[in-house]
């Protein structure tokens, strides 16, 4: 049945034009009421200004080799849930400016209410897909995420598309009707939360709600082709996405560039991000997007009245829900599939083409205590009481000095380095790992039984001298990373980006309860690399000294 639409929201005019900071401006972090789903609840939001505040955030946005000074206003109030921030860049590398990373107690000290920090950073040779959220507690699940784009001129994809712009664009999130703090502390009584609704482009339905509640629109032109950039801005569910009768070519993933793999449906994890070529050759009619979480076990599934969806709408059609269904031959995205596409045509990474062929080798195991804690390598993270950057700075430079202990690994410098990701029985797998300040070589995927990697000139056998002798080639370059199972899944990089670096799972209430470790990197050098500025040295006396209710 075809349901006239009701556009009667006010969150509607943002679901196809996002507000726009171009590389510098004010971010108004704010407490303000809204109901994306039809149901009404407090958030933490940004905004340009204090009375522009939305969900998702300002698109921030900028060209390759851009810098960028973002100034950070906390104006929370809100006593139910965390009045503290920071934010993170997510998968910017931050060379030279750690600082600006943003993950409380890692990087830096938390922005208190009533002050301001900002953060300056450059982009010189990145262009992609990321996003930016809140990097405090659970504090992003109760709304502050965004989009953030970095444009390249010279796009080695751009003769396939015609239209790239903020309304191009596709955010996918989990939405709750509780705080997040609430839903953290109900872990141990009630187990894995379950969202209430998916929210494509800040909009969407929930299962009791009303089945007018708008919902989010992209529109296209018959005959154009667009580059969609999908960002899941999820803090817990992986979703399954489709756009009924449209294929999706695949050109990045996670601010990389991949040859063009053509699909229909993709399972795309909390904090990834694709860009895909559609070309909008049906017939002119209204088609529905479709963003189903996981797992099913735990989320609200199916389309009834609407829940889970989105619209792509043709110039011309008319202005009524889809009738439209999903395609019965899946072609679906598997990421080893994903062939990196190198600036300078080699998809070469350092070490040799065999398990464990690099210089440091770390297998991290990923365990879990009920009722409600995880651990890697049997230590759960807890944040310290000052950064792992300020210890550093103030001299501390072995792991076993480095506070939390048990949680911080060091990694010599410019060394080839592969970690080995096993997942022990854990819940609510599969679990995404990121790695702040890195991209990554995924040398072997969750749900593969082999090692991405291919030895070009029969090298296994040969004694290494040095890792640049060998070419060893890896299909996938990306920042985020599925651990599924009881699987492997191995990723290596090399360790030339001095300082402390969180690596977590992105199932936000995971971290919050203890799944995360610190990769320190070139401790030595790491405050010649990244001189701070002296707001910056500031945030922690403050943060000491303000009400034991904003810290605790």
């Amino acid at each position: 049945m075809r349901h006239i639409l009701l556009l009667v929201s006010a969150f509607a005019s943002l679901a196809n034009g996002l507000e726009v900071i171009d590389r510098e401006g004010d971010f108004h972090v704010v407490n303000t009421d809204i109901a994306p789903d039809g149901f009404q609840r407090t958030a933490v939001l940004a905004g340009k200004t204090s009375d522009t505040p939305a969900f998702p955030g300002p698109l921030i946005k900028a060209n390759k080799g851009d810098k960028f000074r973002i100034n950070v206003h906390d104006e929370l109030t809100d006593l139910t849930m965390d009045r503290a921030t920071t934010i993170h860049w997510h998968g910017l590398f931050q060379r030279g400016t750690n600082w600006a990373d943003g993950p409380d107690m890692v990087t830096q000290c938390p922005i208190v209410p009533g002050n301001s920090f900002e953060y300056r950073f450059a982009v010189p040779h990145q262009s992609g897909t990321y996003w930016y959220h809140s990097h405090f507690r659970a504090q992003y699940c109760d709304g502050l995420r965004g989009p953030l784009v970095i444009y390249d001129p010279n796009d080695p994809h751009k003769d396939l598309y015609d239209v790239d712009d903020e309304n191009t664009i596709i955010t996918l999130a989990d939405w709750y009707h509780r705080p997040a703090p609430n839903v953290v502390a109900s872990q141990i009584s009630q187990g894995p939360p379950s969202s209430d609704s998916t929210l494509i482009n800040g909009l969407g339905r929930w299962r009791l709600g009303n089945e007018t509640s708008p919902l989010a629109i992209i529109n296209v032109e018959q005959g154009k082709r667009y580059r969609m950039r999908l960002v899941s801005l999820s803090c817990d569910p992986s979703y399954l996405f489709s756009i009924d009768s449209h294929n999706m070519t695949i050109i990045e993933a996670d601010g990389e560039s991949v040859e063009p793999h053509t699909v229909n449906k993709l399972d795309i994890f909390a904090a990834q991000r694709y860009s895909f070529i559609l070309n909008a050759d049906q017939p002119v009619g209204n088609y529905w997007i479709r963003a189903v979480p996981q797992p099913a076990n735990l989320q609200p599934q199916g389309f009834d009245k609407g829940i889970n969806s989105a619209i792509l709408r043709y110039k011309g059609a008319e202005n009524v829900e889809p009738d439209t269904t999903e395609a019965t031959d899946v072609v679906m995205l598997r990421e080893t599939d994903l062939h990196y596409l190198s600036p300078n045509g080699q998809s070469a990474v350092p070490g040799r083409p065999v398990p464990g062929g690099a210089d440091l080798v770390l297998n991290l195991t990923l365990g879990f205590a009920p009722p409600a804690t995880f651990m890697i390598n049997g230590t759960p993270f807890a944040p310290p009481n000052v950064p792992v950057l300020l210890q550093i700075l103030s001299g501390a430079q072995a792991a076993q000095d480095l506070l939390p202990a048990g949680s911080v690994y060091t990694l010599p410098a410019n060394q080839t380095i592969e970690i080995n990701f096993r997942n022990n029985n854990t819940p609510g797998d599969p679990h995404p790992m990121h790695l702040h300040g890195h991209s990554f070589d995924v040398v072997k995927s969750a749900d593969s039984p082999v090692y991405n990697f291919k030895d070009p000139v029969g090298l296994k056998s040969l004694q290494r001298i040095h890792f640049l002798m060998y070419t060893v080639f890896v299909k996938v370059r990306r920042d985020t990373v599925a651990v599924a199972g009881n699987n492997i899944t191995t990723i290596r990089f090399v360790s030339d980006n001095a300082g402390p670096w969180f690596l977590h799972c992105h199932i936000d209430f995971h971290l919050v309860d203890g799944l995360a470790v610190v990769l320190a990197e070139d401790t030595r050098d790491t405050k010649l690399a990244n001189p701070v500025p002296a707001d910056w040295s500031e945030l922690c006396p403050i943060w000491n000294n303000t009400d034991p209710s904003i810290r605790n």
